[in-house]
């Protein structure tokens, strides 16, 4: 049997077209149906039908899913297990955290590990999406969550506060002017974007204008810093960049917590439960800072 087949079976079951599933596995559209149409010979069925909304499991490749889902999963523990054969303290790690996170916390923090454990090797992906620890996308993530989900099993650090920050130059020129629900201050936006939406109509502020459509974070510190209006941020800004401050009358939101994130399976693998040891007691130092 062509094994090449199986991963293209499932990601054309997953993603519904072929043109999804070759993106979602970094394969090409031919490749892709070349592989199905050889799966379908061997078993000398049809798994797939055309609709209007792409491409549906028939009964044959219905009842041959979760018969491949299970032989995904069993090499994806075969993985892990050789994996955690690994007692020494080097090799690659793959971590993914936000931009923000990365640049003006967590540099320091791997900056220091890297030095201690120079034969550890760190590949990084910045990205305010989440990869899939489950799908073995990364091996550690932090990640700003109310709860985690999946296989993912770490540390849960200390909530993360996130509050109303403008630049004390804004506060002391626009708030004592400001009218009592905010009228005449501006909040930097973010676009549609329905939580912020909520945050703003349950803040002090309703009434300020929503201007501008930012949807890059760090934009939003450095427009704040700049004295460009009022936004939401996470409470540490503060401790790296002194000119900000919490607008007076503003609360902090500290629904979330920042977890330090690897698979289950990967707790045997010396390097990375020296780096999520690691990153647990550095970022601890730093609880003033993330709560506020």
């Amino acid at each position: 049997m062509d094994w090449k087949s199986l991963p293209a079976f499932l990601a054309v079951a997953r993603e519904g077209s072929l043109r999804a599933a070759a993106e979602q596995t970094g394969g090409t559209h031919a490749t892709l149906r070349r592989q199905i149409e050889g799966l379908e010979a061997q078993l000398g069925v049809q798994l797939f039908r055309r609709s209007a909304g792409g491409l549906e499991l028939t009964a044959a490749g219905r009842k041959l899913l979760p018969q491949a889902l299970d032989a995904e999963n069993a090499l994806r523990q075969g993985f892990n297990a050789v994996r955690g054969l690994d007692s020494e303290a080097s090799g690659r790690i793959r971590l993914s955290v936000d931009p923000m996170t990365a640049h003006f916390l967590l540099a320091p923090v791997l900056g220091e590990f890297l030095s201690l454990y120079p034969d550890i090797h760190i590949d990084m992906n910045l990205s305010y999406g989440i990869d899939s620890i489950e799908r073995l996308e990364t091996d550690v993530s932090i990640r700003h969550v109310r709860e985690p989900n999946g296989d993912a099993v770490g540390r849960k650090l200390l909530p993360l506060s996130i509050g109303v920050f403008a630049s004390r130059e804004y506060v002391d020129r626009h708030l004592h002017d400001a009218g009592p629900r905010g009228e005449g201050l501006t909040w930097l936006g973010y676009g549609e974007v329905p939580e912020l939406q909520a945050m703003i109509a349950a803040s002090p502020f309703p009434r300020a204008s929503v201007r501008h459509s930012i949807p890059d974070p760090a934009m939003h510190l450095h427009l704040a810093r700049a004295g460009a209006g009022m936004t939401f941020l996470a409470a540490w800004v503060q401790s790296v960049f002194p000119e900000l401050q919490r607008v007076p009358g503003t609360s902090l939101d500290q629904s979330r917590s920042t977890w330090v994130l690897m698979h289950g399976d990967l707790r045997r693998v010396r390097r990375v439960r020296l780096f999520v040891d690691f990153l647990y007691e550095s970022l601890l130092e730093r609880r003033a800072d993330f709560i506020g």
